[in-house]
Protein backbone atom coordinates (compact mmCIF):
# COMPACT_ATOMS: atom_id res chain seq x y z
CA UNK A 1 0.00 0.00 0.00
CA UNK A 2 1.41 3.66 -0.93
CA UNK A 3 1.74 5.56 2.08
CA UNK A 4 -0.57 9.02 1.76
CA UNK A 5 1.17 11.91 1.17
CA UNK A 6 -1.47 14.65 0.64
CA UNK A 7 -3.77 15.07 3.70
CA UNK A 8 -7.51 15.40 2.45
CA UNK A 9 -9.32 19.01 2.51
CA UNK A 10 -11.83 17.24 4.58
CA UNK A 11 -9.53 16.78 7.12
CA UNK A 12 -8.60 20.22 7.10
CA UNK A 13 -12.25 21.73 7.33
CA UNK A 14 -13.19 19.48 9.65
CA UNK A 15 -9.78 20.73 12.04
CA UNK A 16 -10.79 24.28 11.12
CA UNK A 17 -13.53 24.03 12.92
CA UNK A 18 -12.17 22.69 15.66
CA UNK A 19 -12.67 18.95 15.36
CA UNK A 20 -10.34 17.36 17.69
CA UNK A 21 -9.69 13.96 15.95
CA UNK A 22 -9.18 15.92 12.52
CA UNK A 23 -6.88 18.30 14.22
CA UNK A 24 -5.35 15.23 15.44
CA UNK A 25 -4.73 14.14 12.22
CA UNK A 26 -3.42 17.09 11.65
CA UNK A 27 -0.86 16.84 14.02
CA UNK A 28 0.29 13.43 13.29
CA UNK A 29 0.92 13.65 8.96
CA UNK A 30 2.80 17.12 9.42
CA UNK A 31 4.52 17.05 13.16
CA UNK A 32 7.18 14.59 11.98
CA UNK A 33 8.89 16.87 9.22
CA UNK A 34 7.88 19.68 11.54
CA UNK A 35 10.17 18.69 14.08
CA UNK A 36 12.87 18.03 11.29
CA UNK A 37 12.97 21.92 10.85
CA UNK A 38 12.78 22.89 14.64
CA UNK A 39 15.49 20.64 15.23
CA UNK A 40 17.87 22.13 12.22
CA UNK A 41 16.81 25.34 13.54
CA UNK A 42 17.04 24.84 17.20
CA UNK A 43 20.03 22.53 17.01
CA UNK A 44 18.86 20.56 20.63
CA UNK A 45 15.94 18.37 21.27
CA UNK A 46 14.59 19.69 24.01
CA UNK A 47 14.52 23.48 22.56
CA UNK A 48 12.86 22.06 19.64
CA UNK A 49 10.01 20.25 21.24
CA UNK A 50 8.95 23.49 22.73
CA UNK A 51 9.09 25.24 19.90
CA UNK A 52 7.34 22.82 18.08
CA UNK A 53 4.23 22.62 20.61
CA UNK A 54 4.15 26.33 20.86
CA UNK A 55 4.09 26.11 16.81
CA UNK A 56 1.38 23.75 16.65
CA UNK A 57 -0.85 26.12 19.49
CA UNK A 58 -0.45 28.90 16.65
CA UNK A 59 -1.05 26.50 14.10
CA UNK A 60 -4.36 25.70 15.64
CA UNK A 61 -5.25 29.49 17.02
CA UNK A 62 -5.15 30.52 13.47
CA UNK A 63 -6.44 27.55 11.10
CA UNK A 64 -9.96 28.58 11.22
CA UNK A 65 -8.53 31.45 9.17
CA UNK A 66 -6.96 29.41 6.42
CA UNK A 67 -8.18 30.68 3.49
CA UNK A 68 -6.83 27.43 0.66
CA UNK A 69 -6.75 24.23 2.79
CA UNK A 70 -4.99 22.84 0.03
CA UNK A 71 -1.75 25.43 0.98
CA UNK A 72 -1.89 24.22 4.33
CA UNK A 73 1.92 22.44 4.40
CA UNK A 74 3.31 25.60 3.79
CA UNK A 75 1.32 27.53 5.78
CA UNK A 76 2.22 25.72 8.43
CA UNK A 77 6.01 26.14 7.87
CA UNK A 78 6.06 28.81 7.43
CA UNK A 79 4.69 29.32 11.18
CA UNK A 80 7.33 26.65 12.46
CA UNK A 81 10.21 28.71 10.73
CA UNK A 82 8.87 32.18 12.64
CA UNK A 83 8.23 30.56 15.81
CA UNK A 84 11.95 28.77 15.62
CA UNK A 85 13.41 32.44 15.01
CA UNK A 86 11.05 33.76 17.67
CA UNK A 87 12.29 31.68 20.32
CA UNK A 88 15.92 31.45 19.52
CA UNK A 89 16.59 34.73 18.65
CA UNK A 90 16.36 34.80 22.40
CA UNK A 91 19.28 32.79 22.81
CA UNK A 92 20.93 33.28 19.80
CA UNK A 93 22.87 36.63 19.07
CA UNK A 94 24.58 36.92 15.80
CA UNK A 95 27.35 39.33 15.59
CA UNK A 96 27.88 41.98 12.93
CA UNK A 97 30.51 41.22 10.59
CA UNK A 98 32.53 43.12 8.49
CA UNK A 99 32.15 41.59 4.79
CA UNK A 100 35.31 43.10 3.52
CA UNK A 101 37.06 41.55 6.52
CA UNK A 102 36.06 37.91 6.33
CA UNK A 103 37.59 36.31 2.88
CA UNK A 104 34.23 35.27 1.79
CA UNK A 105 35.16 32.02 -0.67
CA UNK A 106 32.40 32.47 -3.83
CA UNK A 107 34.25 29.37 -5.67
CA UNK A 108 34.07 26.92 -2.60
CA UNK A 109 33.41 23.23 -4.38
CA UNK A 110 30.10 22.42 -4.21
CA UNK A 111 31.19 18.53 -4.54
CA UNK A 112 32.76 17.91 -1.01
CA UNK A 113 30.04 16.76 0.33
CA UNK A 114 29.63 13.32 -2.02
CA UNK A 115 31.62 11.04 -0.01
CA UNK A 116 29.56 11.56 3.12
CA UNK A 117 26.16 10.21 4.27
CA UNK A 118 23.23 12.54 4.41
CA UNK A 119 23.16 11.42 8.43
CA UNK A 120 26.72 13.06 8.83
CA UNK A 121 25.73 15.96 6.70
CA UNK A 122 22.98 16.26 9.16
CA UNK A 123 25.26 16.22 12.51
CA UNK A 124 27.91 18.86 10.72
CA UNK A 125 25.10 21.21 10.32
CA UNK A 126 23.77 20.74 13.84
CA UNK A 127 26.88 21.29 14.91
CA UNK A 128 27.83 24.57 13.72
CA UNK A 129 27.82 27.50 15.59
CA UNK A 130 23.85 28.85 16.08
CA UNK A 131 23.62 31.97 14.32
CA UNK A 132 25.22 30.37 11.04
CA UNK A 133 23.39 27.50 11.27
CA UNK A 134 20.34 28.75 11.37
CA UNK A 135 20.79 31.35 8.86
CA UNK A 136 22.22 28.10 6.52
CA UNK A 137 19.19 26.42 6.98
CA UNK A 138 16.76 29.11 6.17
CA UNK A 139 18.63 29.99 3.12
CA UNK A 140 19.59 26.46 2.05
CA UNK A 141 16.74 24.24 3.50
CA UNK A 142 13.67 26.76 3.78
CA UNK A 143 14.74 28.57 0.48
CA UNK A 144 14.30 32.20 2.28
CA UNK A 145 16.35 34.71 0.31
CA UNK A 146 19.28 36.76 2.57
CA UNK A 147 16.93 39.93 2.57
CA UNK A 148 13.91 38.19 4.35
CA UNK A 149 16.69 36.10 6.88
CA UNK A 150 17.71 39.59 7.57
CA UNK A 151 14.55 40.97 8.29
CA UNK A 152 13.05 38.24 10.32
CA UNK A 153 16.52 37.59 12.42
CA UNK A 154 16.86 41.82 12.99
CA UNK A 155 20.15 41.55 11.04
CA UNK A 156 22.07 43.08 8.11
CA UNK A 157 21.53 41.34 4.78
CA UNK A 158 25.73 41.28 4.95
CA UNK A 159 25.61 39.73 7.98
CA UNK A 160 22.81 37.35 6.48
CA UNK A 161 25.62 36.70 3.50
CA UNK A 162 28.28 36.17 5.58
CA UNK A 163 26.60 33.89 8.56
CA UNK A 164 25.83 31.68 5.46
CA UNK A 165 29.85 31.63 3.89
CA UNK A 166 31.58 31.04 7.04
CA UNK A 167 28.59 28.06 7.72
CA UNK A 168 29.23 26.45 4.31
CA UNK A 169 32.98 26.37 4.89
CA UNK A 170 32.49 25.01 8.51
CA UNK A 171 31.01 22.40 7.36
CA UNK A 172 33.03 21.80 4.34
CA UNK A 173 36.27 22.41 7.52
CA UNK A 174 34.48 19.20 9.45
CA UNK A 175 33.52 16.98 6.94
CA UNK A 176 36.73 16.95 4.81
CA UNK A 177 37.98 16.40 8.62
CA UNK A 178 35.61 13.77 9.34
CA UNK A 179 36.74 12.43 5.99
CA UNK A 180 40.40 12.45 6.84
CA UNK A 181 39.99 10.33 9.85
CA UNK A 182 37.60 7.89 8.00
CA UNK A 183 40.21 7.29 5.72
CA UNK A 184 43.09 6.73 7.91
Amino acid sequence: MKPQTEISVTIINQAQSGDPAARGQLYHHFSKGMFSICMRMAGERALAEDILHDAFITIFKHLPQLKQPEAVAGWMRRIVVNECIRQTSKKIKIEEWNSEIIDIEENVEDDFYKNISLAQIHEAIKELPDGCRQVFVLYTMEGLTHKNIADAMGVSEGTSKSQYHRARSLLKENIMNFLKVANG
